[in-house]
């Protein structure tokens, strides 16, 4: 899809603004029924749209990503825009500076249409606990969108733009790509800059690409990557062109699938399109193997540990003197500041998860929990090394369900949680997943989407890339 509107932006059959301005059309039209947009930035797109003509009718060279729009989730940093994380503890709160990604793809001259919807602070596999309301899932607006990136995925799945980007602590990219039938990247944990990316889990999150196609997350994954002196967690890229790793053939590479993802809690009718897949995989010369990855049973609650420690270590920032006044707080003392605004700001999801955190971290229980959780976390990542060595490459269904319905899940949190069963190892171990779809079901006359998950080695994006452009391009 990059590669054609970039043809046709070239041999002039559309203009940058033109394609700006149908984009921003359809924002109008569909937006107000899904709310994927928090904000959006149209003067400034229009702008930047403007350049990228005068570069292509002055015969300048532009970027794969030049002229195209996009959307960040409203977590990543974007110089004088809002940037609220869905909370209305940064409701007013106006970043000063961009995110190197933010930056990174200015650079590519890609046109950002504005900040788009989540989970508040990132916390939640729905959208439903943004303080503006959840977006809804475009295939049937009766379920949700996934989460965290709920936004930025309803955003490329409705064709208000043609890519975005999110992040991913536990499958927050992967995940709603599932529920909407988009493809969802999470990269190898240091690949991307987390720069100017308001922090969850500081050891587990990772910016990824949102798009329609396997060949486009790689185009936007060689534009993101890459170490960054801003952050001493990221990695030296070789720049590579992930796009031209995208051969469309597999033959002769090992995919493992494990048991421990087919048993108990997965949906009949996603298994089965799962079961079609790997067969599929098969017919284009694939080796499957069943592998075993053990520890996988403790993964879950090793990341509910892990997760609200860190999130309640970097949101402790948020005191209402550094960031934004939350309306309603006028406090006598600096106890009262911190207790009003950060209980009326914080909403029920997010207080939940920094409680859980900041008594995981109290004296007395941090080697009894976040240590032992340490420790675990350390058998996972064993695991994966086990298994590469015998495989290429890990397929599992991305998430054990289709799209719920809004409401099925708020009332149980642990519910909730188990969204992220398939998707929070690939954090906790950091290898690189993809969530390429797969397939639907039919429920209620809707084809609801399924997505299967392909992990691969430590910076091996572009051998997952493959595998799931592979499969796209025959399915």
């Amino acid at each position: 899809m990059i590669r054609d509107l970039h043809e046709k932006l070239l041999n002039g059959e559309v203009s940058a603004i033109e394609l700006v301005q149908k984009h921003l059309k359809t924002i109008d039209e569909k937006d107000k029924e899904l709310n994927a947009f928090l904000t959006v930035t149209r003067d400034i797109a229009l702008k930047q749209a403007s350049k990228i003509d005068e570069k292509i009718k002055k015969g300048e060279k532009i970027d794969l990503l030049a002229g195209l729009p996009c959307a960040l989730k409203d977590n990543i940093c974007l110089n004088g825009t809002k940037t609220t994380a869905s909370s209305k503890i940064l409701e007013n709160y106006v970043a000063p500076y961009d995110a190197t990604v933010s930056e990174r793809i200015k650079d590519a001259g890609a046109v950002i249409l504005g900040k788009t919807n989540l989970d508040e602070f990132a916390c939640g596999g729905s959208t439903e606990t943004s303080a503006f309301g959840p977006s809804k899932n475009p295939i049937d607006t009766s379920r949700v969108p996934g989460g965290s990136s709920g936004g930025s995925v309803v955003s490329v799945a409705s064709d208000e733009v043609v890519w975005a980007l999110g992040t991913d602590t536990g499958g927050s990219v992967r995940q709603p790509s599932s529920f909407c039938g988009t493809v969802g990247l999470k990269p190898t944990y240091g690949r991307v800059s987390r720069y100017g990316i308001i922090a969850m889990g500081s050891s587990l999150d990772q910016v990824g690409p949102i798009t329609k196609t396997v060949e486009d997350a790689a185009i936007v994954l060689s534009r993101i990557a890459g170490r960054d002196e801003m952050d001493a967690t990221s990695a030296k890229s070789s720049d590579k062109p992930y796009e031209d790793y995208c051969v469309g053939d597999i033959k002769g590479a090992k995919i493992g699938v494990p048991s421990e993802y087919l048993g108990e809690g997965l949906d009949e009718s996603v298994k089965e399109v799962f079961m079609n897949a790997v067969e599929k995989y098969k017919e284009l010369g694939a080796t499957i193997v069943d592998v075993k990855l053990p520890h996988t049973e403790y993964a879950l609650a090793t990341y509910y540990i892990i997760m609200p420690a860190e999130l309640s270590s970097n949101l402790a920032r948020f005191d209402g003197i550094r960031y934004s006044k939350v309306e309603g707080v006028e406090p006598e003392t600096v106890l009262d500041q911190y207790l009003e605004t950060r209980g009326k700001g914080f909403g029920p999801e997010v207080k939940r998860r920094i409680m859980l955190g900041t008594y995981i971290l109290s004296a007395g229980y941090y080697d009894a929990y976040y240590k032992k959780a340490q420790k675990v976390r350390s058998l996972i990542k064993k695991d994966f090394e086990n298994v590469f060595e015998k495989v290429d490459y890990i397929f599992t269904p991305t998430s054990p369900e289709l799209a719920f319905k809004f409401g099925d899940k708020t009332d149980d949190p642990l519910k909730m949680y188990l969204s992220d069963i398939y998707t929070v190892t690939a954090n906790l171990a950091g290898v690189p997943a993809i969530s390429i779809p797969i397939g639907t079901v039919e429920v209620d006359g809707k084809n609801l989407p399924v997505g299967g998950q392909l992990m691969g080695k430590w910076f091996d994006e572009e051998g997952i890339l493959n595998a799931g452009h592979t499969f796209e391009i025959n399915s």
